[in-house]
């Protein structure tokens, strides 16, 4: 039976209203799929692609920015995000020992749809970002292949995303429980138009005793033991929008996600590889401009509007991270082991029995 998110609960992260889906992909354009590998007892491994835009990302480039929370991890291609303030990939997510694989399948997806790549229009700049299945799967076997990234990136579609074990997803650990892949939305009027901040999550941290939920110890609340695997791991955090930002605003953006990770009961442990990658649709940057001069939308610097926008990537962030864990599914892997979903259930009314003492305490 398919499992609910935060909000079929009745619960909510923060104020704002969400988008349609909920999802990333309430921002325009934003596309997601993945491709999930479950063999034998084994393999419980992945990849997810977040397509930005559905054209050429190298022929049209977007704003882009990068916030490393903590920097224990190995994800490609983010010197040049850095540097440049440019997104000309897709995004892929995968396990550490698959990151080399991942990255030649997306190489070839991109090569077999423009010629120029590697010629006369140069190379491209790959992003490939990861966390450590390991507890789960036998991430030595290195089982993921470049054809399981080219086939992500096909299955990549709008609407509705599916969370939890899927994808990047697939062995991943969070909070002592499942975790995996959540999404969330926020909707941002502006005049008479209608804007999003989305958010896509790789979900693999923190000990049981840490997480809280809107506010509420429950992990502390929490009956049972979690499995006997290190605290320390990781947290890829994908934020998307249709704003028109530059890559300073974008920058802005992806540091503010680091509340909402926070809410969650985060710290950002020694060994955590904790990265916010950001990227705006409200503009795009041609590889081979008509002129000498390009022209960049932003956002103004005085007013409410990006303050707006801080709030909604963080609320965003800390469901997307609840919908990781309320979506996973109970999961039997490597050596035998198995890592329990969050009992959702038990989870809501320890909630709801602190929120009612806070209710009688005012």
């Amino acid at each position: 039976m398919a499992r609910k998110r935060l909000r079929d609960y009745g619960l909510e992260a923060g104020v704002l209203p969400t988008g349609k889906e909920n999802a990333i992909t309430d921002v325009e354009g934003v596309l997601v799929g993945h491709c999930t590998l479950r063999q034998g007892e084994e393999v419980r491994t992945g990849v997810t692609a977040i397509l930005p835009h559905p054209g050429s990302l190298f022929r049209e480039k977007l704003p882009a920015a990068v916030h490393v929370i903590n920097g224990y991890g190995k994800t490609v291609g983010l010197v040049q995000v850095e540097e440049l303030g440019t997104l000309e990939s897709p995004i892929l997510l995968t396990n550490t020992f698959s990151v080399p694989a991942v990255t030649e399948g997306a190489l070839q997806y991109l090569m077999e749809r423009d010629a120029g790549i590697g010629e006369e229009a140069g190379s491209v700049n790959m992003v490939v970002a990861e966390c450590n299945d390991s507890y789960l799967n036998d991430m030595r076997g290195l089982h993921v292949r470049p054809e399981h990234a080219r086939e992500a990136l096909r299955r990549a579609r709008g609407g509705s995303v599916e969370e939890g074990s899927v994808g990047a997803g697939t062995g991943m650990v969070c909070f002592g429980w499942k975790g995996g892949i959540g999404t969330s939305s926020r909707r941002i009027p502006v005049g008479g138009d209608r804007y999003h901040i989305g958010v896509l999550v790789l979900s693999n941290f923190g000990k049981r005793e840490d997480f809280h939920l809107l506010g509420v110890p429950v992990g502390r609340l929490m009956e049972g033991r979690p499995p006997e695997k290190e605290a320390d791991g990781s947290i890829i955090i994908v934020a998307a929008t249709d704003l028109p930002m530059d890559a300073q605003q974008l920058r802005r953006l992806a540091r503010r996600a680091t509340f909402g990770l926070a809410r969650t009961g985060s710290f950002a442990r020694h060994g955590s590889g904790d990265i916010a990658i950001a990227f705006s649709t409200g503009n795009r940057i041609p590889a081979d401009p008509d002129s000498g001069f390009l022209t960049i939308r932003r956002l103004p610097e005085d007013g409410e509007l990006l303050s707006l926008c801080f709030q909604a990537v963080a609320e965003a962030t800390e469901e997307a991270i609840h919908n990781s864990l309320f979506a996973a599914e109970t999961t039997l892997g490597k050596k035998g082991r198995r890592v329990e979903a969050l009992p959702a259930e038990r989870a809501v009314e320890l909630w709801k029995r602190s929120a009612d003492r806070w209710m009688r305490a005012d």
